[in-house]
């Protein structure tokens, strides 16, 4: 099997690092791992000083970067960092081969990290990165290698991010008045923001596809060449860190946000494929039905029949179920078909290309977690030889199928409950992603919203 970046981008090396450090063409290095809630978090270091004391030797951060919520407070619930452990420190296990230039920042280089213990026990196992390497262990110890690729949305607004936090995210202008979806015309109104984003991965490390309009107000898509698993992940996290601060240099403001207004909702459709660990194609059979072979039928069996269990990991916070509506694009069905955007489940391609998208996850989402997710249940399929139900034919909206879950506190319970999961992941995963749920469910309920106040101020 051809490597997918057989003629790709340029890819940063240590050595090439250390001259441009030397010849102070780059001056800092970030060091970062990503959280709970997808974000990057990290350090960033002195050139001189990186190569002096941290490439040989590491850093360190705080334990409670895997136990806190949006805001960064710390909360209770989570075994892992508490104060009662005395809140210490995690080793930040730099991955070398994620070096690459900083997008958006010429003289900046970035490397992506695993969390492990201080005192040799391994790695730090609720980090997302870690939960998603131990299901490649799983797929590689059965002999398949994962491969995905990660259609990510997002709403370009006129504003800024400052001006749209001052005015509390209200009556904020998209960069486009009108649904541009596939328009070049409505592209070209924002090329500055998407040619630079394009060119900035690209020089990153990225293959990028291509770039379309959506049907929100400002709302785009920018596509990249699928890769192991892993990877695509690191790629999807730097992604959308980067886009965030080339738009902030615009002076405009991008959210991923599952659902921002009434309209179209930001998804994340999620395509994955196995292949045996020598190349082999295992997903495609001519000669059955759909040109499907039998593992990719108990694969694609697991995904659905985890679907519910696992929604947590697909759709993590309380704006992701407001995406979930009849007739949006976004799924409702717990169903499958070919070529059928109305499933959560969409069998596209043939031979080589064939592979199943998850059209459940929506910007928002931490792509480790719904990514190993997927493994997680494909791998079920497959150990359980599970038997693959007829496909959807119609619309998925009217069908007689199970419901994706309609909010955070009913995917919290199906995982809470969920035997195959605690077995995919382990307790203490299954465990502290309950937790952060709970915190989640917590915050708002003790929120009072604008719509509260409209409807209740006076008129009750």
């Amino acid at each position: 099997m051809s490597s997918p970046h057989s003629s790709g981008p340029p890819r940063l090396t240590i050595d090439q690092l250390r001259a441009d450090i030397l010849a102070g063409d780059v001056d800092t290095v970030i060091v970062a791992f990503t959280d709970m809630q997808g974000r990057l978090q990290g350090k960033r270091l002195h050139g001189h000083f990186f190569l002096d004391h941290v490439l040989d030797h590491g850093t360190e951060g705080c334990n409670y970067l895997l136990a806190v919520d949006v805001d960064m407070n710390t909360v209770d619930g989570y075994r892992m960092s508490s104060w009662e452990r005395g809140y210490g420190d995690m080793f930040f296990a730099m991955d070398l081969d994620t070096l690459r230039r900083t997008p958006g920042h010429p003289n900046s280089a970035t490397i992506q990290s695993d969390l492990t213990w201080l005192d040799g026990t391994g790695e730090v196992a609720q980090s997302p990165r870690t939960i998603l390497k131990q299901q490649i262990a799983r797929a590689a110890d059965a002999g398949y290698g994962a491969f995905a690729g990660t259609e990510l949305e997002f709403i370009l607004f006129e504003d800024s991010y400052d001006a749209a936090w001052d005015r509390r995210y209200h009556g904020l202008t998209g960069a486009n008045r009108y649904n541009v979806d596939y328009s070049i015309l409505g592209g070209s109104k924002v090329e500055p923001v998407l040619r630079e984003i394009r060119n900035e991965m690209y020089r990153a490390g990225m293959t990028v596809e291509s770039a379309k309009g959506e049907c929100n107000f400002g709302q785009h898509e920018i596509g990249f060449l699928y890769d192991e698993v892993l990877r695509t992940c690191d790629n999807h996290t730097i992604y959308k860190t980067g886009a965030k601060e080339i738009a902030a240099r615009h002076g405009q403001a991008l959210t991923f946000m599952a659902k921002y207004d009434e309209r179209e909702g930001n998804s994340c459709h999620i395509h994955l494929s196995l292949r045996g660990t020598d190349g082999d194609i295992v997903f495609a059979d001519d000669d059955r039905d759909g040109g499907r072979s039998e593992l990719f039928d108990s694969f694609l069996a697991g995904v659905l029949a985890t679907m519910r269990e696992f929604s947590y990991f697909y759709a993590p916070n309380i704006n992701s179920y407001k995406r979930f509506a009849a007739g949006s694009f976004a799924p409702t069905a717990v169903a499958w078909g070919t070529d059928n955007r109305t499933c959560s489940l969409r069998v596209v391609g043939h031979g080589a290309g064939l592979r199943v998208e998850n059209r459940v996850p929506g910007g928002d989402v931490n792509p480790y977690l719904a990514v190993a997710a997927m493994l997680a249940g494909g791998l079920h399929g497959i150990r359980e030889g599970l038997a693959l139900e007829p496909a959807c034919v119609g619309n998925a909206y009217v069908g007689d199928y199970e419901h994706v879950p309609s909010t955070l506190a009913q995917a919290r319970d199906l995982l809470a409950g969920s035997a195959i999961a605690r077995e995919a992941f382990g307790d203490e995963v299954v465990d502290h992603y309950v937790n952060a749920a709970d915190v989640e469910l917590a915050a708002f309920n003790s929120a009072v919203t604008d719509w509260e106040r409209v409807r209740g101020f006076e008129r009750l």
